[in-house]
């Protein structure tokens, strides 16, 4: 985990779930953490809990789904921190809802904040990573990143976008022989609150991810430089899975319930 010592680290939505604890993780093995989040209480107890750590970190208040707080934290930053080493692309949001009962604003916003954050913030910092020599992309999709499923219609969508925006960037780093590497992270539902009252059918092959996992996972994932991470293993097999004909597809993903999963979604309040 040397990997992570004297580097700048920079996590939106770090300031809870997954995000916080990967910044537990990679404070405690030397990184320097930077913190971008909306939610100002969840700052505080962040802030609190990394001090108990003896963990510094800096935080930043951002608005993901406006593309000037994203511009403007990104220079206040960059003035603080002169460039970042790894980003990871963490804050994400769900709605829930079936497409007909999802407004065109609610939809808006999932891509503000699940897809075009994510252009900005690259924006933003492929410059100085690419100044220095080195840099890492990180993107925490989804599952849903892979196969579409009822019920999460703007979600799946927005991360089926990021998850082509990654392989894109890397793409474009291999051609131009770039040191910059980018990593996606697809897993299943995780119990962090945000898919509250998600259910699965066979929790032995798509158990409800516990955070804790994820983070130490995606964490040494990153570390190793892995281009892509899925969870469950058997998420895996979604790419040979489609190569099915389409009926028998669609009755592989109704045995495994993943058109019913969302059915009793709940969310965070």
């Amino acid at each position: 985990m040397t990997y992570y010592e004297d580097r700048n680290v920079l996590i939106t939505g770090g300031a809870g779930g997954i995000g916080l604890l990967m910044a537990e993780l990679i404070g405690k093995a030397g990184g320097n953490i930077i913190i971008w989040d909306n939610n100002q209480q969840n700052m505080i107890d962040a802030q609190k809990r990394l001090n108990e750590l003896k963990i510094n970190a800096a935080f930043f208040h951002c608005d993901l789904s406006s593309r000037d707080e994203i511009n403007k934290a990104a220079e206040e930053t960059l003035k603080r921190h002169r460039y970042v080493d790894i980003l990871i692309n963490n804050a994400g949001y769900v709605s829930g809802k079936e497409f007909e009962k999802c407004t065109e604003e609610e939809m808006e916003f999932t891509f503000k904040v699940n897809t075009l954050a994510h252009f900005y913030t690259v924006r933003a910092f492929l410059p100085g990573m690419e100044d220095a020599g080195f840099g890492q992309i990180v993107t925490i999709a989804s599952a849903a990143a892979l196969i579409g499923t009822s019920g999460l219609a703007d979600y799946s969508a927005s991360k089926f976008a990021v998850a082509g925006f990654t392989e894109s960037l890397r793409a474009e780093f291999r051609r131009k022989k770039k040191n910059i590497k980018t990593t996606l992270v697809c897993p299943y539902y995780i119990n962090t609150g945000m898919f509250d009252g998600v259910k699965t059918r066979f929790s032995f092959l798509l158990p409800i991810l516990e955070p804790e996992k994820v983070a130490k996972k995606v964490v040494k994932a990153i570390a190793k430089q892995r281009v892509r991470i899925y969870m469950p293993w058997i998420v895996y097999t979604v790419h040979l899975v489609k190569f099915l004909p389409m009926p028998i597809f669609d009755f592989v993903a109704g045995l495994l319930g993943l058109q019913q999963a969302m059915n009793n979604f709940k969310g965070r309040k």
